[in-house]
């Protein structure tokens, strides 16, 4: 199944079905989701922690294709470096949002109907999660990216200390403990939660593993209440504990395509 329909299919499934829940529930969320989690102190404290480790990887003058790009907040990033973007996403109201920014080329589209040869592409905050089979993905990535490009793919991952502590206080030990299985459901239908090494031997007929390390070690996920002055302290604390990378919110790994 195409990455757009997986989407559209998780929303009729928590709909009943019906024919107007095809459109993604993303797409309820477009207007607000910067401000939701965006422009919050948690998610901007993650989000510039992935820009720290892509910033090397992408210069002026490259061709970076952005799957899932959401409201554009990544491929702003980049353009403003002088990074040529092209950003895709399945929900036409996320995409509406992210042309509004006018710096980059963003448009309604599935991987496979990308055609051209990139520099490097990014996946930021789970995009892929939505996705069972990520070797059709590594397939798709590998006819895009040239030889010697790399490839930013940022995962939820299998487990979040942070998670496990907050649910499991409220004593609430199904979501407490839910990612370990490597799949659970969600409001947007299954969400998957592949480990380090699956994702590896996923991509590794086209690409090597670099590095890879964790985002929002200390920050917490977005459902936290924590004041923003301490959301600050522990953004500056992640930038030098990456020996906890395996407990944190997200898993960013860099690879290079053989």
């Amino acid at each position: 199944m195409k990455w757009g329909q997986r989407f559209r299919a998780a929303a009729a499934r928590k709909a009943g079905g019906r024919a107007e829940a095809l459109t993604p529930l993303f797409d309820h969320l477009a207007e607000r989701y910067d401000q939701l989690w965006t422009h919050t102190a948690i998610g901007r404290a993650q989000r510039e922690q992935v820009w720290r480790a892509i910033d090397p990887l992408f210069g002026p003058g490259d061709r970076v294709i952005d799957i899932g790009c959401g409201t554009g907040d990544d491929a702003a990033h980049l353009a403003g470096r002088g990074v040529s973007v092209h950003a895709i996403d399945p929900s036409p109201a996320m995409i509406a949002v992210a042309q509004r920014r006018g710096t980059f080329c963003a448009e309604i589209a599935e991987l496979e109907d990308v055609s051209g040869i990139f520099d490097g592409a990014l996946s930021n905050f789970g995009a892929l999660n939505c996705l069972e089979n990520l070797e059709a993905v590594a397939c798709q990535m590998a006819r895009l990216v040239r030889p010697g490009g790399r490839a930013a793919l940022c995962f939820i991952g299998r487990f979040c200390a942070w998670e496990t502590l907050h649910y499991a206080l409220r004593l609430d030990f199904r979501r407490a403990f839910r990612r370990l299985h490597g799949r659970a459901e969600s409001s947007l239908g299954t969400v998957y939660y592949p480990a380090i090494p699956d994702i590896r031997v996923a991509f590794s007929p086209y690409f090597a593993c670099e590095r890879w390390t964790g985002i929002g070690m200390l920050v917490p996920p977005s459902y936290a209440r924590i004041p923003d002055r301490f959301i600050r302290i522990l953004a500056v604390l992640d930038r030098y504990l990456f020996v906890l990378r395996a407990f944190a919110d997200h898993r960013l790994l860099i690879l290079v395509r053989k």
